[in-house]
């Protein structure tokens, strides 16, 4: 294949109708970073990917950029093969190029920002020098642990060294005794909502001149939840420029790629040189995941649910409400997540130890929660759409649909909580619970997604 010229790399995007000759482009084997870019922001040093191939290691992917101590320590973890979007996006991401990370639920888009934060760190300025901004304190929470795993600093390392920190700035967090950190040793990663961020950056008590990299997880949440793209928007061209920065947008779910790809662009959000990684364009679920569907009226969804956990005997289950609208909060009414939680304690033993996570309950309650379930597999969850952006519980085995989810980006979100073990080939489910008025919504969403659903009879 020819060489790209700068031009082309400044539009070029994994998705094959982008444009047909693209289709099986491999990145890794044919791409050459130019050595002249059109962006403003000097580059590192270009990435060398003439050893790398789809066999390469994460060692082989990271040497030269990340620290070998926290390759060392993610190898002790268990990450050693990278998989597709890791594979496809760090050559781009050690380059200093702007990125979106496009791929499914679970497919390592995390691992991938947290380690080109990490090759940028210098742990021993003391300064915010990398941004991650997630939509909810549940997925925060969960970017920082594996943040701080990463960057635990091995007993070998001269001592006096300062170590890598990272800060939570979480909503409902304590907030005054972050103030306090910020003022006396800033952290070197800060991980926050973007409630609790544009507070410090208000009241100027978190600066953002020394940030090297801003990271924008589950984007496209972010910039459709009408309580934060101004706040999101504000981040990104006016408390810094993405001329001083690296900008990377992570997403499962990007609806209208392009078109968010030419904004980014065009108000300044990422550099004109931004890549577009979109990993599994075709098959934008898991392979593994079999979803299927039951029609009953509405009376008899509890004890449809009930029947299917019977047949079923799922190891570890997330079950997904619809919110509880405002009306039906004006009248005093009970919500579905409730009252289908003290139907299961109720109806039999095996269901007794059910939990529960909503957006009502305080974020104490929540923590609690998903720490109970971590600490063990054989769970049982009701839970509204707040735990299918970035909730982390790889020992899910079924997906139930009590509510039908209001569009096919909440679909694959919710899809997504389950098949999350990498290179796993254990077969998971997805079942939604439908009317029979409700079909066409779900054929909808087949179309969509570009999966079929096998209908149970009970």
């Amino acid at each position: 294949m020819a060489c790209l010229s700068a031009t082309q790399v400044h539009t070029l995007s994994w998705t094959s109708s982008l444009n047909p000759t693209l289709q099986h482009f491999n990145p890794i084997s044919t791409y050459r970073i130019p050595k002249l870019l059109l962006s403003p922001k000097p580059l590192r040093a270009s990435f060398n990917s003439s050893n790398i191939t789809k066999d390469s290691t994460l060692r082989e992917l990271c040497n030269g950029h990340v620290p070998e101590h926290v390759i060392r320590r993610a190898e002790e973890i268990g990450y050693v093969i990278p998989t597709e979007v890791q594979l496809q996006a760090l050559p781009f991401l050690f380059s200093g190029r702007d990125c979106v990370l496009h791929a499914q639920t679970g497919s390592g888009k995390t691992l991938a920002y947290l380690l080109q934060v990490l090759s940028v760190i210098d742990s021993q300025r003391s300064a915010v020098q990398a941004l991650i901004v997630v939509p909810t304190r549940e997925l925060g929470m969960q970017v920082t642990k594996v943040a701080r795993m990463l960057a635990a600093n091995p007993s070998e390392l001269k001592s006096g060294l300062k170590s890598c920190t990272v800060m939570a700035l979480l909503d409902g967090g304590m907030l005054k005794r972050h103030k306090s950190w910020l003022k006396a040793e800033p952290p070197s990663i800060v991980v926050a909502t973007i409630g609790s961020l544009c507070q410090m950056l208000e009241k100027h008590i978190l600066k953002l001149d020394s940030s090297q990299v801003l990271v924008v997880d589950e984007v496209d949440f972010m910039f459709n939840s009408s309580n934060e793209v101004s706040s999101l928007k504000r981040l990104l061209t006016s408390y810094s420029s993405s001329k001083n920065r690296q900008t990377i947008f992570a997403s499962a779910s990007i609806p209208q790629h392009r078109r968010f790809l030419y904004d980014c662009m065009q108000q300044k959000w990422t550099g004109a040189d931004v890549v577009h990684v979109h990993v599994n364009s075709v098959e934008p679920m898991p392979s593994c995941l079999h979803h299927r569907f039951v029609a009953c009226n509405k009376r008899e969804k509890n004890p449809m649910l009930l029947s299917l956990l019977q047949t079923d005997s799922p190891e570890s289950a997330i079950i997904f409400v619809n919110e509880q609208s405002e009306k039906s909060k004006k009248t005093g009414s009970a919500p579905t997540t409730t009252l289908l939680v003290d139907f299961l304690r109720s109806s039999s033993g095996r269901f007794s130890d059910v939990s529960l996570l909503e957006e009502d309950m305080n974020f104490n309650q929540r923590a609690s929660s998903l720490s109970e379930l971590r600490g063990g597999g054989g769970y049982l969850l009701v839970a509204t759409d707040i735990a299918a952006r970035g909730v982390d519980l790889p020992e899910t085995t079924h997906i139930y649909n009590f509510d039908i989810p209001k569009n096919a980006v909440n679909y694959l979100h919710r899809a997504g909580r389950t098949g999350r073990k990498p290179f796993s080939d254990k077969k998971c489910f997805v079942t939604s619970i439908i009317t029979v008025e409700e079909r066409f919504v779900l054929q909808k969403f087949e179309n969509e997604l570009m999966f079929c659903c096998e209908q149970l009879f009970f």
